[in-house]
């Protein structure tokens, strides 16, 4: 019967096989060991079968004995189309060797005249510079610039000028890019661990729960029920009766116990209680290895993250001295990705400059120096900077023309401790400073003085807590060509000569926040004998004290803050007179009120200045007070987004010490704007008013932004001047075009009005041709 039973069996499968003989099969184990020449298959949901070795096209279907298929199995899966291979990953792209990023603008600039000290006429100036940030393997961030500038003027320059630097900002800017990225994996890990100590606390909560069931009132009531029946239920005399003192002390520890004496006794009373003991004391015992391989992993990949407070963010933010720094992040475990190679020697580079830059290192030594060099500091805890180049003084001197002689600077410094916290420096300086006849043309017939210098200082910083510090330094200079011809010495023995106080000089300032008020404080006090020089000393030939003071002082809740100065014979400028020695003290206030919702006001008393030019190749600076109120508002009114501004300027000059037309003048200026949609709209009204004549203005445009890529715009301006009656028109336009692809393109012509002779007004044409590409 059996026998009948197998071979129906084996004939339908045997029949539902041959529907598949030509599928091709992809075979999953070896050859059977059983068959010689022959394959044992399991086609999915068709039976089992059998093939010949070999190919298995066309084959017919030996019968197989069924209680054989279990040792010969071997499964194979029937597909018509084999799927296509998983194409291998694409290889880790290699970073670019350099990433540039910047912009690269032509500027053409005409200006039909020039102002009142600079009498001049159709003025063309061509200019064209970039400014990129060049990126090196994706991981050193340098900064390049180049400018040119030509013009017609024989007043403003033509210059070139290139730089090519490395700032340790920049670089704690590119890893605080990466570190954004890579923090926010962490913060992924973070919230993974998280997680995984979830899941164990609940666990564990499980764990506790099946414990405390054993030791529960209900089982002990279960076991001591289980147990009377199991004692008082039986006839067999042998087994004496127990009293109650035995059965009511039972604890959920003495089922252990009970589990031996009564294994095996399936009829026993307290056999099904304490089968479900062993199933609950195995569920407890499994959750408590998984609990322990949870744990296990859970501080494994903690101590692998690191369990700190502080994020790498968060670290690279607060401005952190390179020491601090350096070590922090080794103790992160930060990877490759994010740091840079030898990042620790860079972050220890707070700048190196190639080309044209400024250099700012000391009240008695250079401050704000423009030179066309190189210049390295470097500030891990101990300091060492180094600035070597052609001085270009100053901001004027770098535009305007002069025929005075070549400049050169040579510094060193080097001490302990950071810039901007306690340290101890000493600078030594050297080259030439063309200090008398700056302004003197190059003539053979002219001796030109020897213009040579040298000094040294001493520099000290005491950083007292959070929010005061202390500057003092000493310094110590060669004599001027003039007294060393007196005593014929060189210019090394004229420094070292101690016994003449005159070449020396002293500083000391100190700033600090009184905490309580939010008062700012800072003060400066410097005394300069008649013979130093430094390349921050314009004046010279006379013994000099300069001093300075400044408080800012903020009020209701910071909405208020009122700033004031008072300062003597700090205002120095290349353009005075080299004996100049000034007495004058000058006196700064300026108030600044500022409210969400309100009109932000300002209003300021501080001393002007205006430069002129008095000969071929000679300036002079005059100085003046001036009093400045301005009042801006932005605001909604009728769905309509609105901007009002209110400005009043009094000049106190008079006519003999400048050439200004608007020499102790009030000016009164109100301007409107309306942004309507894609309209701007914009007006403008002004007065001039002084002891001789009173000039009325208006003014309107209109900018028109058609499209994303295309800004239109055009005006209209009208000048009165009494006295004299002259009434005058002029116009603005401008245009803006964005072209894909190519850049922008942004053109701009006025007509307005400058000071002329004869206190009238002129007309002046402007216009601007600019060209920007971004990349």
């Amino acid at each position: 019967m059996r026998s009948r039973y197998l071979l129906i069996a084996t004939l339908i499968l045997a029949f539902r096989a041959s529907f598949a003989q030509s599928i091709p099969v992809k075979l999953e184990a070896d050859r059977s060991p059983a068959w010689a020449d022959s394959f044992v298959y399991r086609i999915k949901d068709s039976g089992y079968f059998a093939f010949p070795a070999g190919n298995c096209k066309g084959m017919r279907i030996h019968p197989v004995k069924m209680y054989e298929l279990q040792e010969m199995l071997v499964t194979v899966v029937a597909d018509r189309k084999r799927p296509p291979r998983p194409a291998p990953p694409p290889p880790p792209k290699r970073p670019p060797f350099l990433v540039i990023h910047g912009n690269v603008m032509y500027d053409y600039y005409y200006q039909g005249n020039t102002d009142t000290p600079y009498i001049e006429k159709n003025i063309h100036q061509h200019t064209v510079q970039t400014s990129m940030s060049v990126t090196v393997r994706d991981q050193y961030p340098l900064r390049f610039t180049f400018s040119t500038s030509q013009s017609n003027s024989r007043i403003l320059r033509n210059m070139t000028g290139l730089n090519l630097g490395y700032s340790a900002n920049d670089l704690r800017h590119a890893i605080l890019q990466k570190a954004r990225k890579w923090d926010a994996g962490r913060i992924a890990n973070w919230k993974e661990l998280d997680g995984m100590k979830t899941d164990i606390r609940k666990l564990q909560d499980s764990l506790l729960r099946m414990r405390a069931w054993f030791s529960a009132p209900s089982q002990i009531q279960r076991m001591i029920e289980a147990r009377e029946r199991e004692l008082y239920g039986q006839q067999k005399p042998q087994i004496p009766a127990l009293p109650d003192k035995r059965i009511l002390p039972l604890k959920g520890r003495q089922l252990p116990e009970l589990a031996g004496k009564y294994k095996g006794k399936a009829d026993s009373a307290v056999a099904p209680l304490l089968k479900e003991y062993e199933a609950r004391k195995a569920q407890a015992d499994s959750l408590e290895a998984r609990i322990a391989g949870m744990d296990a992993k859970y501080r494994a990949r903690l101590e692998k993250l690191g369990a700190r407070k502080e994020s790498l963010v968060a670290l690279l933010n607060r401005n952190a001295s390179p020491a601090e720094l350096i070590s922090e992040l080794d103790r992160m475990r930060v990877p490759d990705s994010v740091l840079p190679k030898g990042y620790k020697t860079l972050l220890s580079i707070r700048s190196a400059c190639i080309g044209r830059s400024m250099i700012d290192y000391s009240e008695l030594t250079a401050r704000n120096i423009s030179i066309v060099g190189a210049n390295v500091e470097v500030n891990p805890s101990w300091y060492a900077a180094v600035g070597i180049g052609a001085v270009d003084y100053r901001f004027r001197d770098y535009l305007v023309k002069s025929a005075g002689p070549r400049q050169f600077l040579q510094l060193y410094r080097g001490g302990y401790g950071l810039k901007e916290g306690s340290h101890v420096y000493v600078t030594y300086y050297t080259g030439r400073k063309q200090a008398y006849n700056f302004n003197l043309q190059d003539n053979p017939n002219v001796q030109v003085p020897d213009s040579r210098l040298m000094g040294v200082s001493v520099e000290g910083r005491w950083q007292l807590g959070k929010f005061y510090s202390v500057t003092g330094e000493i310094a110590r200079s060669s004599l001027p060509q003039h007294e060393r011809a007196k005593e014929g010495s060189n210019l090394a023995g004229s420094m070292v000569k101690l016994s003449d106080n005159s070449a020396q000089a002293y500083s000391l300032s100190a700033e600090g926040m009184l905490p309580a008020t939010g008062t700012k404080v800072s003060g400066m006090v410097k005394r300069m004998g008649a013979n130093f020089q430094s390349f921050s000393l314009y004046s010279t030939g006379s013994a000099q004290t300069a001093w300075m003071f400044r408080a800012d002082q903020p009020f209701f809740k910071d909405q208020l803050t009122l700033s004031a100065s008072v300062r003597k014979n700090v205002y120095a400028s290349v353009f005075e007179n080299s004996q100049f020695l000034s007495n004058t003290v000058f006196k700064s206030v300026q108030a600044t009120f500022r409210r969400r919702n309100w009109p932000s006001v300002s209003l300021g008393y501080f001393p002007s200045s205006q430069l002129i030019k008095t000969g071929d190749h000679s300036f002079m600076e005059n100085m003046f007070y001036t009093l400045v109120g301005t009042a801006n508002h932005f605001y909604r009114m009728n769905g309509l987004q609105m901007n009002t501004m209110l400005s009043a300027t009094r000049f106190y000059n008079r006519q003999s010490d400048t050439a200004f037309v608007y020499f102790n003048s009030t000016n009164l200026t109100a301007q409107q704007a309306v942004f309507l949609g894609k309209w701007h709209l914009n007006g403008l009204g002004s007065l001039v008013s002084n002891t001789e004549y009173r000039i009325y203005g208006c003014e309107g445009n209109a900018l028109f932004k058609a499209k994303s890529w295309l800004d239109v715009g055009a005006g209209i301006k009208y000048n009165y001047q009494t006295t004299y009656r002259i009434r005058q028109l002029g116009y603005s336009a401008n245009l803006r075009v964005e072209v894909p692809k190519v850049g922008e393109i942004a053109l701009m012509a006025d007509q307005g009005f400058l000071p002329g002779t004869a206190r009238r007004l002129v007309p002046n044409k402007t216009g601007r041709a600019t060209f920007t590409r971004t990349f």
